[in-house]
C-alpha cells in the first residue's frame, strides 16, 4: 500500500485575506508549502479536542465488545482467518469505522457476503471492485 492508501485530498475555500497570509508563512519559510500549514494546523485543532476524542472513541470499543460489530478508528485489516472464524460462529459483522478498511484478497466473496452484514466507514476501502459494489462502497 502507498501513501495514497493513507491520504485524501479535501477541497476547501479559504479567503483571500487568510491565504495571503499562509502564503506569507510559507514563503518566509516556517512552512513549507500550503498543504504543510493546513495539515499543523489541523492537528493543532485536533489536540485541542483529545480528550474528547478519547472518550468517543473508549466509548465505541467498550460497547462493542461483546458483539460481533467491528468498530475502529485508523486502519482495520480484514483477513480470511477471521472471516472463515466468525462464519463457523454464525456470527454476522457489521463493520463501522473511520480510516482505511483492508479487505483481504484471499478472502471467498461467498463467504465474506454472508458473514459481512454491512460496512460503513468514513474513509477508503481497498478491496475488489465485486466487494465495493456489493456493499455499495465507491
Amino acid at each position: 500500500m502507498g501513501k495514497d492508501y493513507f491520504s485524501e485530498k479535501v477541497s476547501v475555500n479559504i479567503n483571500t485575506s487568510t491565504l495571503s497570509n499562509i502564503d506569507i508563512l510559507v514563503d518566509n519559510g516556517y512552512y513549507s508549502n500550503r498543504s504543510d500549514f493546513i495539515n499543523q494546523a489541523l492537528r493543532e485543532a485536533l489536540q485541542k479536542y483529545q480528550n474528547t476524542l478519547d472518550r468517543i472513541i473508549d466509548g465505541k470499543t467498550e460497547s462493542g465488545k461483546e458483539s460481533a460489530d467491528r468498530w475502529f478508528v485508523g486502519v482495520y485489516s480484514l483477513g480470511k482467518r477471521e472471516v472463515e472464524e466468525a462464519r463457523k460462529r454464525g456470527e454476522k459483522i457489521t463493520i463501522t469505522g473511520y480510516g482505511v478498511l483492508g479487505i483481504g484478497e484471499d478472502i471467498d466473496e461467498k463467504i465474506l457476503f454472508e458473514v459481512v452484514q454491512d460496512i460503513q466507514i468514513r474513509g477508503k476501502v481497498i478491496g475488489s471492485a465485486q466487494v465495493k459494489a456489493h456493499y455499495g462502497i465507491k
